[in-house]
């Protein structure tokens, strides 16, 4: 009775803890989109855009007029006024007690040229933004090339763990047909032994593949803003994403956002130059402002409008500016030759990845061609050792070969698809596709 009461409650701890997981199936492509709109990184990324066009807002702020309105009112101590203006033939000067002030101004500037400055001021700031744009892309690629990163590792640690899962019952089965041929003394203990410890071998690395699955999945599933306890269940590649567009070095010239980074730089240093010039020149301003003055007893002035053109230069910049005109001028030249190596490496990466691919495809065929053979040699070592004709360690060792080539070809599927979305990033199209 009690044995039955353990088993229930066995079974419904069992039910709760399958209940807090959430078993999940998700494809590549839905991982690189959840990694490019989801992840911490992405999000950040998209909030830095939100603040550079903050800062282009605060730049056109500059085309607009500045205006100020002050007033004062202050009492004063009964000063001695002594008059000037003459009063008149038999009038002496009254006695004039101002013992209070009230001032009030307005001010209106209007700014008409200041050599391209807040112009140039304003193109910089949107290119801040397109660049931090690029940025963001930029990093949105690295997220997703992580996303499937970590896609490949666990889908290679799952079929490694299925491969030795399935090994593991075949195994079961034999040590348990040389326990019966052991006791009937048609094989020796040794061979017996042999068997024990290869299943023992295969269950050790099996711990060691469901743990990589663990880890893999908590580190997928981290970055995908998924809940902790989420077990991701990989859906097959489509054998469609295998055959990816022809890459070219052109291509990827064009939509690489690292150069596209760059090329914004260029742009910023050149209006950075541009503003540096603009300090030879004057800077002229559209000015008007009322006032309203008030003196008791003394003076009231109202509707004293005035209206005017105001100039000014910076003398100093004739002999200071040189420096950082020089400096613009060397900052152009350094994103320049930042372009020039990015376009090179550019190239190297799109080779590589080429490269790679083929290289990925190409052991593919050879992994399948070698599965056919380590099960063809199975066979025939198992045959012959049914025939008395090959040793116990002969069907061990065709064992182990045929679930190594087995484990090497489900992985170089996986490698077949991380190639491929290598190919794509260095060609510019990864989250495009």
């Amino acid at each position: 009775m009690k044995t039955k009461w353990a088993w229930l409650s066995a079974c419904i701890a069992m039910g709760n803890l399958a209940a807090f997981a959430q078993d999940r199936s998700i494809s590549i492509q839905e991982a690189i989109q959840l990694a490019t709109t989801q992840s911490k990184e992405a999000k950040a990324a998209d909030t830095r855009i939100t603040g550079k066009q903050l800062e282009l807002g605060v730049a056109k702020n500059k085309q607009l007029p500045d205006a100020k309105i002050s007033g004062q009112f202050a009492m004063l101590s009964t000063p001695n006024i002594d008059l000037k203006i003459p009063m008149g033939e038999g009038k002496g000067a009254p006695d004039i007690k101002a013992n209070q002030l009230l001032l009030g101004q307005a001010s209106v500037s209007m700014p008409l040229y200041a050599g391209g400055k807040i112009r140039n001021s304003i193109h910089i700031a949107e290119s801040a933004v397109e660049m931090e744009q690029f940025s963001a892309l930029n990093t949105k690629d690295q997220l997703a090339t992580q996303a499937i990163r970590l896609y490949v590792a666990l889908y290679k640690a799952q079929q490694t763990a299925t491969l030795m899962q399935e090994n593991i019952k075949r195994s079961e089965q034999q040590v348990s047909d040389f326990k019966a041929m052991e006791a009937n003394g048609l094989i020796a203990r040794n061979d017996l032994l042999k068997t024990e410890l290869q299943l023992s071998n295969y269950r050790v690395a099996l711990q060691e593949a469901l743990k990589n699955v663990k880890v893999v999945n908590y580190q997928l599933v981290t970055l995908l803003q998924l809940e902790e306890s989420t077990v991701i269940r990989q859906l097959p590649f489509k054998d469609e994403a295998a055959v990816p567009e022809e890459a070219s070095v052109e291509t990827a010239l064009l939509t690489r956002n690292e150069l596209k980074i760059l090329e914004t730089q260029h742009k910023i240093a050149e209006d950075q130059l541009k503003i540096s010039k603009a300090d030879y020149l004057p800077s002229i301003a559209l000015t008007g402002g009322y006032m309203g003055v008030g003196i008791k007893n003394v003076l009231t002035v109202t509707n004293a409008l005035n209206v005017g053109v105001g100039l000014s230069y910076d003398l100093g910049s004739l002999y200071k500016n040189n420096k950082n005109v020089s400096l613009a001028k060397h900052q152009i030249s350094e994103v320049e030759e930042q372009i020039e190596i990015m376009n090179d490496r550019i190239k190297i990466q799109v080779q590589q990845a080429t490269e790679n691919y083929q290289l990925a495809q190409d052991q593919e065929k050879v992994y399948e061609e070698a599965v056919k053979q380590a099960d063809e040699n199975y066979r025939i070592v198992k045959d012959k050792y049914e025939n008395g004709v090959a040793d116990t360690d002969d069907l061990l060792e065709a064992d182990v070969q045929q679930l190594q080539t087995r484990i090497n070809e489900a992985v170089s599927k996986a490698n077949v698809m991380e190639k491929y979305y290598d190919l794509l990033l260095a060609n510019g199209q990864l989250t495009s596709k």
